[in-house]
This record gives structure tokens, C-alpha cells and sequence, in this order.
């Protein structure tokens, strides 16, 4: 039986209960004003056994509507707890669509800057950040780069981030391919320009070819969540995989023109 089909049968059961509830008060009531009735018909000269044997209807009712309040209260509680755990697992299907989406665009295209681009708005959208940036490793110079960012007006500087491999936090997260997260019991959250809120290293296997640096997270997100954490996952193996697949196939094809041009021109003279 499917979550969905679960959650339908206890909110059956749930409303069932409430009306059998109801009319059990109902009936309790009406014995009463009987009994009630008959008291005083009994006091007049009435039948006595008819008055006992609605006393006793009456007390066997209200035993019955003790249990079923009782049942009715633990069945509303699992009833919660169940609505919950879907509401849980509701979540973890929408973020594991998200993080397939995200996997597949970064693998559904080969050009660098619409590469570059989907790991934004995988950062934006899906993680929700505000000030962030992306940098590469030019492994001639030992030397990170920002080749994209979003949010300067944030943290200024951001699109001309520069630093040598090992220097830094960013630096050291690049060397050793470390993730690294401010950590707020110790330094309150401060963030700087050389503080990241987050760095998570670009890796293919244990090669480290760049980073992405966040800075400030959307104003209705307080925190990274669970999920976040798995995204930065992905983040690393996959988008590291896809800049340079990307990266390779631009330059490849720079080339490939380069030499095309220089055979139509031998072969125009």
C-alpha cells in the first residue's frame, strides 16, 4: 500500500471515529434525560426496574464512550505522527528529484559557459545562496580564479577573488579537498572575503580543479539542511566532472577551428 493510500485510510478511520463519538454522546444524553425522566416517574409511582435497567444502559454508554474517546485520542496521534513521517518522506522525494535534476543538466551539455551557468543556478536555486562564487585552478600558476559570480554588491571584490593554492582557508580547502564551513559555535558565523560560509571543493577523484565559495544564503533560508550537504556532494565529483569535460571540449574545438582555417587557407592558395 502506497504512503499516499495509508495517509487516506487513517484519515478514515480518524473521521469514523469522530462521528461514532458523536453519536455515542448523543445516545449518552438522551438515556440521560430518560433516566432522568423515569426517576421521577418512579418517585410518582413508577416501574423501579425500568429506572435500573437504564442506569445500567447508561453507565455501560458512557463506559463505551471512555474506551472509544480513548482510542479516539491515540488513533489522532498516530494519526500526527503518521502525517509527519509523510511530510518527512514527501521532502526527501522532492529533494532527490532535485539533486537527478541538477545531476542531468550538468551532463546535458558540453559547452563551458552553459556548464558554468547550471552550476549557478544549481547554487541559487537549489541551495540557496545569495553571494557566492566560482573558481578555477590554473595549475601553470598554482593560482584560483573566480570565472563567475552572483551577489558582489554583497561582498565586494568577488569577482576578482585571486590566491595561490595552500594560502588560506580557501586555499588549504583547494589543497586538500576538504570542504569547509564556518563553524558558528566557535566564531560566531563571521564571514569575510577571505571567510567563506562555505567552500566545497571541485574533484575529479582526488584531483581538486577549482571551488565554489558561498558567502550569504538567500534571506528566507537560516541554514544549510541535510539535503544541502548532499548537494555539495554532488557538487563536487559531478560539476567538477562536467567544467572540465566542458572546458576540454572548448578548447578542443578552439583548436579544431584553428586548424580548419589554416587548411582552408592553404588550400584557397
Amino acid at each position: 500500500m502506497s504512503e499516499e493510500a495509508k495517509a487516506e485510510k487513517f484519515l478514515e478511520l480518524f473521521n469514523k471515529g469522530r462521528e461514532f463519538t458523536e453519536e455515542l454522546l448523543k445516545e449518552n444524553q438522551r438515556l440521560r434525560y430518560r433516566l432522568a425522566a423515569l426517576e421521577t416517574e418512579s418517585t410518582l409511582g413508577g416501574s423501579r426496574d425500568e429506572v435500573d435497567r437504564l442506569r445500567a444502559e447508561v453507565q455501560q454508554v458512557t463506559e463505551e464512550n471512555r474506551r472509544l474517546a480513548m482510542r479516539f485520542r491515540e488513533v489522532e496521534e498516530e494519526n500526527k505522527d503518521f502525517a509527519n513521517r509523510y511530510i518527512e518522506i514527501e521532502e526527501q522525494n522532492n529533494n532527490l528529484a532535485n539533486l537527478y535534476v541538477a545531476s542531468y543538466q550538468l551532463h546535458s551539455t558540453l559547452d563551458f559557459r552553459e556548464v558554468i551557468q547550471i552550476v549557478q543556478e544549481i547554487v541559487i536555486n537549489l541551495v540557496g545562496a545569495e553571494s557566492f562564487a566560482i573558481l578555477l585552478l590554473d595549475e601553470k600558476t598554482n593560482e584560483l580564479k573566480t570565472i563567475a559570480s552572483e551577489g558582489g554588491n554583497v561582498m565586494p571584490g568577488l569577482q576578482d577573488l585571486s590566491l595561490r593554492l595552500g594560502d588560506g582557508i580557501m586555499g588549504q580547502v583547494a589543497k586538500t579537498g576538504e570542504s569547509y564551513y564556518v563553524n558558528q559555535d566557535v566564531d560566531g558565523g563571521t564571514v569575510t572575503i577571505d571567510k567563506p560560509l562555505a567552500a566545497v571543493p571541485l574533484k575529479i577523484k582526488e584531483h581538486v580543479i577549482g571551488l565554489i565559495v558561498i558567502y550569504k544564503l538567500l534571506q528566507q533560508k537560516d541554514a544549510f539542511t541535510a539535503v544541502d550537504y548532499e548537494l555539495f556532494s554532488l557538487l563536487a565529483a559531478h560539476a567538477a566532472t562536467a567544467i572540465f569535460s566542458s572546458k576540454l571540449y572548448s578548447q578542443s574545438e578552439r583548436k579544431l577551428n584553428t586548424i580548419q582555417s589554416f587548411l582552408d587557407l592553404l588550400t584557397t592558395n
